[in-house]
C-alpha cells in the first residue's frame, strides 16, 4: 500500500488515524507539532516520540518534504532557489534581503497556465498545484536561508512565484493557515501578500473567506484591449469584471489593495496610459507598484526609459495615488519579477 502523505492530514484526521492505530490522539497532536510548529522532515527526529510509534509512521506514512535544489547570489545578495519536490518537479523560491526586511518570493503551481506573454513562467506548461506543506516547506527553506546568510529571520511572504495562487485556491489557503497558525510558524497575516492576475471570481471568494492577508493585482494594463494582448486572462475577467470584484473584496474585508504595474517600452508607458490607470484606481483605496521589466529570451518587451517611469509615476502622485517605482532585485542571476523559469531541466519530469 502507498504510503500515506502526512502533512494532507489535518489534526482531527491526524487523531483518527492514531485512535485506528491503538495509539492515543494526544500522541497525534505531538507529531502535528512535530511537523507544523518544528518544520520536522523525519519521524526519526521526533525525540519525544517512542521508537515503537516512529516505527509505526515510518511504515506507514511519509513526510513529503521540499530539498533544495540548486541556490544563485546575485550581486545585490538576492539568492534564488530551484527546489526539487518528491516527484522530481522543479519550482523557484527567491530570499529577496532589504535593509529593514527580508522577503521570502514562494511560488505555488509547478509551472504556470496564464501565458502571460511578458512571464518566463507563462511560457512554461502547468505541470500540477503545489501542496499546502509544499508552500510551507518553500517559506521555511528561505527563512534558514536568511538567518545563515545574513542573521536576519524572515519577515515577509509574498506568493509571487511560479503560478497562479488563485487557481490553486484551497492549497494556497491551506498554507497560509498553516504559516499564521500559533500550530504552525505563528507569522502575521499582514506580512503575506498574495499576487493574481486577476481571476474575479476568486477575488470574491477572498471577500468572502475574509482574508486577513495583502492582496496584489497584476495590472499592467488599465484598458482591456492592451491588457487582452498581454494577458490572456484578461478575456474572461475585463477590467470591469475585475473593478467590480474588487470593490466587493474591499467592501468585506476592509484591505486596501496594491496594483503592481510594468511599464514597458512603447506599449504602455505614456501619460494616456497613465492616467487610464489612475482612472482604475479610484475604485477603492490602493496604492501602486510600479516595476522595471526584466526582459527574457521569450519575449521582445523592454523596460521603459528611466525618464518615462517617473513622469509616469509623477503623474499618478499628483492624482493622490500612494505610488512606489521597485527597482529590479536579482536580475543577474534571472531572479527578478517575471523572469522565474526552470532551465535546470535534469531533474524534471
Amino acid at each position: 500500500m502507498a504510503k500515506v502523505d502526512i502533512r494532507s492530514l489535518s489534526l482531527p484526521a491526524l487523531q483518527d488515524q492514531f485512535t485506528q492505530m491503538g495509539e492515543k490522539a494526544f500522541r497525534a497532536k505531538q507529531v502535528f507539532e512535530w511537523l507544523w510548529k518544528r518544520s520536522c522532515t523525519s519521524f526519526d527526529d521526533m525525540s519525544n516520540i517512542s521508537k515503537e510509534l516512529r516505527t509505526k509512521l515510518n511504515d506507514g506514512f511519509t513526510i513529503n518534504n521540499v530539498k533544495i535544489h540548486n541556490s544563485q547570489f546575485s550581486a545585490d545578495k538576492t539568492i534564488k532557489n530551484s527546489f526539487i519536490l518528491h516527484d522530481n518537479h522543479l519550482i523557484e523560491g527567491v530570499l529577496i534581503p532589504a535593509p529593514e526586511r527580508m522577503t521570502a518570493c514562494v511560488s505555488s503551481q509547478v509551472g504556470c497556465s496564464l501565458t502571460c506573454k511578458f512571464c518566463a513562467t507563462g511560457y512554461m506548461d502547468r505541470k500540477r498545484n503545489l501542496n499546502p506543506d509544499e508552500i510551507y516547506d518553500q517559506v521555511v527553506l528561505i527563512h534558514n536561508q536568511a538567518v545563515v546568510n545574513y542573521g536576519i529571520p524572515l519577515t515577509n511572504i509574498v506568493y509571487m512565484g511560479m503560478g497562479e495562487p488563485l487557481l490553486n485556491y484551497a492549497n494556497m489557503m491551506r498554507s497560509i493557515e498553516m504559516i499564521t497558525s500559533e500550530e504552525g510558524l505563528n507569522m502575521s497575516p499582514k506580512r503575506i501578500t498574495v499576487s493574481t492576475a486577476g481571476i474575479a471570481k476568486m477575488i470574491r471568494k477572498l471577500g468572502d473567506d475574509g482574508v486577513k492577508f495583502n492582496l496584489a493585482l497584476s495590472l499592467h494594463a488599465a484598458n482591456d484591449k492592451k491588457r487582452n494582448e498581454i494577458m490572456p486572462i484578461n478575456e474572461q475577467n475585463s477590467l470591469k469584471a475585475l473593478a467590480d470584484a474588487l470593490k466587493y473584496f474591499y467592501a468585506k474585508t476592509k484591505n486596501p489593495v496594491t496594483y503592481e504595474y510594468i511599464v514597458f517600452d512603447g506599449f504602455n508607458d505614456n501619460i494616456e496610459d497613465a492616467a487610464e490607470l489612475a482612472k482604475f484606481c479610484k475604485h477603492l483605496p490602493c496604492k501602486v507598484n510600479i516595476i522595471e521589466y526584466n526582459p527574457i529570451s521569450f519575449a521582445s518587451f523592454l523596460n521603459a526609459d528611466v525618464d518615462k517611469i517617473e513622469a509616469f509615476a509623477d503623474h499618478l502622485r499628483k492624482q493622490g495615488i500612494i505610488t512606489n517605482v521597485r527597482r529590479s532585485r536579482g536580475k543577474d542571476i534571472d531572479a527578478a519579477c517575471g523572469q522565474l523559469a526552470i532551465k535546470d531541466k535534469e531533474a524534471a519530469v
